[in-house]
């Protein structure tokens, strides 16, 4: 295997690790600042009060994203197993 083979393949998994987890990550941040506006607006500094929401949101964005997320994992998955015996 060549260098440049190593660093494409380090990059494909870098970036699909990036996609799969970026809808529930951006749910959880908006949710988070949402509730975080909330709070300042209300001034109740409770730090508990943000977790639940964050967490509900997250699930259903993960439920929401999970046929997208398999497919992607699937092809990717998929990609580096026919690409072996050229990597060889």
């Amino acid at each position: 295997m060549e260098p440049q083979q190593a660093v494409d393949l380090a990059r494909d998994a870098l970036l699909t690790a990036s996609l799969v987890a970026a809808p529930v990550l951006l749910a959880g941040m908006l949710v988070g600042l949402a509730v975080g506006l909330i709070q300042a607006l209300t001034q109740i500094q409770e730090q508990t009060v943000a977790f639940v929401p964050k967490l509900i949101a997250m699930v259903l964005t993960l439920g929401f994203s999970l046929p997208w997320i398999l497919s992607r994992l699937i092809d990717y998955a998929q990609q580096l197993i026919t690409n072996i015996p050229s990597n060889l």
